[in-house]
């Protein structure tokens, strides 16, 4: 028997400022690695590498791969940005990357694939959970994809990948203390193996198409876009874990007990907030309206009357789910009932418009986008709530525009004041009325830098880290 070996690389910190900080990576490589460590579970011999060097993760990818024997397993975890160049080809980003010279700081896609393909392990499996932020300069390519079909295929290997974009996501009231959490992706690899409920067909253990089956529809019950991929050219079935736990046993078909419907989360809502150039900068309290579906509570969300005949339905068998998708049948609840809730019409919610309370914090952006967890639309069955995003749209102001932290603005002064120099007011966005200093000799169009009057410099961590500054541009009245 081969040794069982994992390495996971994790990057969410880049000395790049075109490349967004991520919170998620850092909390992928902890919660994975207990699970594929625990000897009741995945039994593996783990190793993290954490935010480093292109140079760094190449060697260890390559020291991964070397002198391995046929009955290994290998499983390599990579989260972090998935970048592509113009030509197409992928790279991994690490702490180091420059999106100009993605070829010696990063690590290529190419790479990758050579050192699997040179590797004599007959089981390898990928798990990438790249996010792509689709803000790069323009010019730049990024795909809402991977091609890791065509770009990291080959002989006794599996591919489990994940699609999406990142976002700046602030825990509703909690922006200034945001812990890491585990990306949708990841976590659902880490649920499956955990809880077992990854054995799909009940034989005490996890194999590699049983988990991305478990992953794609825990990623499409969460209401997330996100529709992770999978690819395979193992020519045996490969094991990644024992069943921890036991899945529950199986329920009469019939019942005149209110049953427990197969709960879902539900989906996540996204609401536009216009806001002032002066809020963003300073941040503040804001109050949005939204109508979403919220628990009935006639029925507490089992959208069943009072001792209705509740049957297992006999489509799905109960499994609410056909090839993947919601049974038509049951509408994705696993059973049918004979008399609806009336409040409801058996969908156990009802649409309603309430109030939200959203804490702005200092030097948001247009686009950037605020996460109120569970604020969103309540799951069908009784499921948790998704979550809610309150996107911002930052308004142009008359005096002053923003360009990343800098605020530009135009003053005029006399034609004596730009030959002379000397001290005028100026009345700036956030700290009222400060004395400015033209030195003598300006002309007209010329800019004169003020440090640290600009916006806040707001990390994706939620802290606030220095100001930009304010860029006064001079209009020279002419000699009276």
């Amino acid at each position: 028997m081969g040794v069982r070996d994992a390495l996971l690389i994790a990057t969410g910190t880049y000395s790049s400022g075109r490349l967004a900080e991520l919170r998620s990576p850092a909390a992928d490589v902890v919660e994975l690695a207990g699970v594929l460590a625990d000897p009741a579970i995945g039994w593996f011999e783990t190793r993290q590498v954490v935010d480093a060097p292109a140079h760094q993760a190449m060697r260890a990818i390559e020291g991964f791969f070397r002198n391995r024997g046929t009955d290994d397993l290998l499983v390599l975890h990579i989260s972090c940005h998935g970048v592509k160049d113009d030509d197409g080809l992928l790279y991994f980003a690490c702490a180091d990357t420059d999106p100009d010279l993605l070829a010696s700081t990063s690590v290529p896609a190419e790479f990758l694939h050579t050192q699997m393909g040179r590797c004599r392990a007959k089981s390898i499996v990928l798990l990438l959970d790249c996010c792509f932020s689709g803000a790069f300069v323009p010019g730049m390519k990024a795909a809402a994809g991977v091609d890791a079909k065509e770009q990291l295929s080959g002989y006794g290997r599996a591919v489990l990948m994940a699609t999406g974009r990142t976002e700046y996501a602030w825990e509703g009231n909690r922006f200034r203390k945001l812990e890491p959490e585990p990306s949708r992706f990841t976590e659902a690899i880490v649920h499956g193996l955990r809880t077992g409920e990854a054995d799909r067909d009940g034989d005490g253990r996890v194999a590699v198409d049983e988990l991305y089956e478990h992953v794609y529809e825990r990623l499409r019950e969460s209401g997330v876009k996100q529709t992770p991929q999978w690819s395979s050219e193992l020519v045996h079935r490969v094991y990644l874990a024992n069943r921890a736990i036991s899945m529950p046993a199986d329920r009469p078909p019939k019942t005149r007990t209110r049953p427990q419907r197969r709960a879902r989360r539900g989906q996540d809502t996204l609401i536009t907030l216009d806001l002032p150039l002066e809020d963003a900068a300073v941040g503040t309290d804001d109050t949005v309206q939204l109508e979403t579906a919220t628990t009935c509570g006639s029925c507490e969300g089992l959208g069943t009357a009072a001792d209705s005949l509740v049957e297992r339905c006999h489509a799905c068998g109960g499994d609410a789910l056909r090839e993947g998708e919601d049974c038509e049948t049951c509408k994705g609840f696993g059973t049918l009932i004979e008399n609806p809730c009336p409040g409801c019409a058996g969908d156990g919610r009802i649409v309603t418009r309430r109030s939200v309370s959203v804490k702005i914090p200092p030097g948001v952006g247009g686009g950037m986008r605020i996460r109120l967890k569970e604020q969103g639309e309540t799951g069908p069955g009784g499921g948790p709530a998704g979550d809610l995003y309150v996107e911002i749209n930052e308004l142009p102001d008359d005096r002053f525009e923003r360009r990343g932290n800098d605020l530009h603005c135009t003053t005029t002064i006399p034609a004596a004041l730009a030959r002379d120099g000397g001290i005028i007011d100026l009345d700036t966005l956030i700290d009222g009325v400060k004395k400015i200093r033209i030195p003598g000799g300006m002309k007209s169009g010329q800019t004169i830098r003020v440090a640290r009057l600009g916006v806040p410099r707001l990390r994706s961590s939620g802290r606030v880290d220095g100001r930009g500054d304010l860029m006064v541009t001079v209009d020279i009245r002419d000699r009276e």
